[in-house]
């Protein structure tokens, strides 16, 4: 039980008011739209903080991993406990369980009772050892990449079919939050690249004017003789632009 131990006095479930229920709605509510505003966070940053979300506010839960996928390979993965991410581990390893499962239908895989399970027995032995009786896995699809949650619990069957509502909100959200900070790390290399050609350029471009003036000779010409050089000592015209001009500002000095 070691890897869920803290959290399991958290899943004897107490009749709730209706006062608590729009607490918590309120709660998961403000922190779905937290999670919406990590656009330049980095993909892991997003994942971590929705497996704390799943494992905050899912009554039942003790604890979320979650794995973004591509290409049938794991990209990025966090886990709300240290201990639950060899679970993510041993499915990959094996090539079996609930989140392979989930992630070849495309629906909700529920495991009610780790003790009892027999499809995947690499996945059920090593959620006993930890103390995992039961899980509920979300996939969501994003273009060529999926990502999964996974709840889990201390207590079979504590992860009722009333949580699917709570958990495909959840995932949606997390989906979005993943591709909000992709999208933004595309624009932040598609703009640092803009801001690197725009740079070359204009170092090639003052120093084809240098060789113009000092050989009179045309622009490419100029542009001629760096390529040249380039290639006879294997550095970038870049390179050569930049020590043609620290040799013109050294004869000027």
């Amino acid at each position: 039980m070691r890897a869920l131990a803290g959290r399991a006095g958290r899943e004897v479930e107490m009749p709730e008011s209706d006062a608590d229920r729009r607490d918590r709605g309120n709660d998961l509510a403000q922190a779905a739209a937290d999670l919406l505003t990590l656009a330049s966070a980095s993909e892991s940053r997003a994942m971590n903080q929705l497996v704390e979300l799943a494992a905050r506010h899912v009554p039942g839960c003790s604890g979320a991993t979650s794995v973004l996928w591509q290409a049938g390979e794991a990209r990025v993965t966090a886990a709300s406990h240290p201990d639950l991410s060899e679970l993510a581990e041993v499915q990959q390893a094996s090539g079996r369980g609930p989140v392979f499962d989930a992630l070849t239908s495309g629906e909700p895989v529920s495991c009610p009772d780790t003790l009892s399970e027999t499809r995947w027995p690499e996945y059920a032995s090593e959620a006993l050892a930890l103390g995992v009786r039961c899980s509920l896995t979300f996939v969501h699809e994003l273009g060529a990449l999926a990502l999964t949650l996974t709840l889990y619990a201390t207590r079979p069957r504590a992860l009722k079919p009333d949580r699917l509502a709570v958990g495909e909100l959840l995932i949606s959200f997390g989906g979005a939050a993943v591709q909000n900070t992709s999208a933004y790390g595309a624009a932040q290399r598609t703009a640092r690249q803009l801001t690197e050609g725009a740079d070359s350029r204009a170092v090639v471009d003052q120093a084809k004017g240098i060789l113009m003036a000092g050989l009179a000779c045309s622009a490419d010409d100029a542009l001629r003789r760096m390529r040249e050089i380039s290639q006879s000592r294997h550095i970038k015209v870049t390179e050569v632009a930049r020590r043609i001009i620290e040799s013109h500002e050294l004869e000027l000095g």
